[in-house]
C-alpha cells in the first residue's frame, strides 16, 4: 500500500495528491503533522531511500529556522535526527510518499510517474 504523508494546507502535497488521484493510484493520505511516522517508520525510509536522513528535513520551514537546526545538525547523531522528524511533522519535507520500498520527497512530477510506474 503507498502512503502519503502530507500537511493538507500545503500547495505542493495538493499537487502531488492531485496527481495520484488523477492516475487512479490507490494510496492512503496521513495528515504528517497531526500524525508524523513513527521514528521506525522514518529510520527505514531512510535507509530504503538511499539518501542522507538530512534530506528528510524541511530546510525552509519556520519550525526548521525556530529550532536553529542549520547549525544543529552537523551534531546531532542519525538516530537523534530521526527521533526529533518523528516528533513533528512540519520538520519533515513533504509530501512524502512511501509504499514499504520506495520513497519519494516533495513533489516533482517525473519522479511520480517513475514512482508509480515502477
Amino acid at each position: 500500500m503507498i502512503t502519503l504523508y502530507e500537511y493538507p494546507k500545503c500547495t505542493t502535497c495538493r499537487k502531488g495528491k492531485k496527481f495520484l488521484e488523477e492516475n487512479g493510484v490507490e494510496f492512503e493520505s496521513i495528515d504528517m503533522v497531526k500524525q508524523p511516522p513513527a521514528a521506525a517508520t522514518l529510520a527505514e525510509m531512510v535507509e530504503r531511500s538511499g539518501k542522507d536522513v538530512d534530506e528528510f528535513f524541511n530546510k525552509r520551514g519556520k519550525r526548521f529556522k525556530e529550532l536553529e537546526l542549520k547549525e544543529r545538525l552537523d551534531e546531532m547523531a542519525e538516530e537523534e535526527k530521526v527521533e526529533l522528524l518523528s516528533t513533528d511533522g512540519m520538520l519533515i519535507r513533504r509530501p512524502l510518499l512511501y509504499d514499504g520500498a520506495d520513497v519519494v520527497l516533495g513533489f516533482k512530477e517525473d519522479e511520480y510517474k517513475q514512482f508509480v510506474n515502477g
